[in-house]
């Protein structure tokens, strides 16, 4: 595994663990070059169905768009990166078991937003607001008295 500092080839695996599902394997890895660590994710590679984009364009699922956009909206908020990722995972696990080809890009929208909500309620609003595209207050004032209840 090549070192993201330093580009750095040798790299030891310092710690190893079995997320709580099985399904992936975490490791600590330390460059033996510049000494900094990091952490690399192991899962198995499987096939995600193809996304169709509201203009209905198809492109391949990318697990790092889905992780990004919740980052996004987690930004400065009390959640740790464990809780983002467990999140990512579940979206995943759920789009691997509906067992289709192709999904539009609305119902993984939906699933963010149902994780969002669990995770933190203001990234919840922060994500909807942008996603559903708000045309004026009241449908925002809609979604605040929602999560309040």
């Amino acid at each position: 595994m090549k070192c993201p500092f330093c580009s750095h080839t040798d790299t030891q695996v310092v710690e190893t663990r079995i997320s709580e599902d099985g399904d992936s394997i975490r490791r600590r890895r330390q460059c033996a070059s510049c000494q900094k660590r990091f952490t690399t994710y192991e899962r198995s590679d499987v096939s995600f169905p193809a996304i169709v984009k509201k203009d209905g364009r198809r492109i391949e699922y990318e697990h790092t768009k889905v992780l990004a956009s919740m980052k996004l909206a987690l930004r400065k908020r009390p959640v740790s990166i464990e809780k983002i990722d467990g999140a990512v995972e579940r979206i995943e696990e759920k789009l691997l078991g509906l067992g289709v080809r192709e999904l539009p890009s609305a119902h993984i929208g939906e699933l963010v937003m149902r994780e969002l909500k669990k995770l933190d309620k203001v990234a919840y609003v922060r994500f909807a607001s942008v996603y559903r595209s708000f045309e004026d207050v009241d449908e925002f004032k809609t979604l605040v008295e929602e999560v309040q209840r």
